[in-house]
């Protein structure tokens, strides 16, 4: 902390003039304690916490296997490595750990099979779940393989009895809608995964879960820039996409610097 005295005109790490305390930087330092204090406060992470992030290509992001923790590039190139550099950076003395389990491809039935190892087993403080675009996607762009797809109420009931298992063991649970970047809501698979997306908020609500609704941190955007300026695909987002994604993380973790 600098303190700045008017007359000499120059900012000091500990400034006194003829002895006397500058009360100012006192006052400026306490500010800077409770604001601290306030801040790590509204943050729901307690210190040491596990963060268990699991789901598809937009949460993989090339993480390393198997499981996507430590140096580089293990936590991808995505939202996570985001919100983990932000969380370390802003306060490192939370010891914040995050983990990266997401797997391209995935639909929830991807994740039903790989729960076990890649959620129970990890033991986390909090999970956060982001799934459901493949399930929409691939009813679009493999309309006749109808074996890859995950309608509407086989993705409710597996989604809900993966977290209905897992929310007794967690201290809390963060729960992600699909998105697709198209502002068009009429589009039909923009539609459609804003159905499966209602899915995630009713079970949001249902078991006490922190939403974070994907759709709608992306919406704003819209009407500014072009889907292409964030995503060439309207589903994997650039870097300004995965930093819209993060933002809406945090925010919704009661991170406000």
């Amino acid at each position: 902390m600098n303190c700045y005295h008017p007359s000499a005109g120059r900012s000091d790490s500990l400034w006194t003039g003829s002895g006397v305390t500058n009360h100012a930087c006192i006052r400026v330092s306490n500010v800077e304690a409770e604001a601290q204090e306030k801040f790590q406060m509204s943050l729901i992470f307690k210190p040491n916490s596990k963060l268990v992030m699991i789901g598809d290509s937009i949460t993989d992001c090339a993480r390393t296997r198997p499981i996507g923790e430590g140096l580089f590039d293990a936590l991808g190139k995505g939202y996570v490595a985001l919100v983990e550099a932000t969380l370390t950076a802003a306060l490192p003395e939370q010891h914040i750990r995050v983990v990266n389990v997401g797997s391209s491809g995935n639909t929830v039935r991807d994740l039903a099979t790989r729960w076990h190892t890649d959620v129970l087993d990890l033991n986390p403080d909090w999970l956060s779940i982001m799934i459901g675009i493949n399930d929409v996607w691939r009813q679009f762009d493999t309309p006749l393989q109808t074996e890859q797809h995950v309608r509407l109420d086989t993705y409710a009931e597996t989604l809900e009895k993966l977290v209905s298992q897992t929310r007794p063991r967690l201290k809390g649970l963060v729960l992600m809608t699909p998105f697709m970047i198209e502002p068009n809501r009429t589009d039909a698979m923009r539609a459609m995964m804003d159905s499966y997306g209602a899915v995630v908020k009713a079970l949001a609500r249902q078991h006490n879960a922190i939403l974070v609704d994907t759709q709608a941190a992306f919406d704003p955007v819209l009407a500014h820039l072009h889907p292409m300026a964030l995503a060439w695909d309207r589903i994997h987002p650039n870097p300004a996409g995965h930093m819209v994604l993060a933002r809406a993380f945090l925010k919704a973790v009661g991170f406000s610097g």
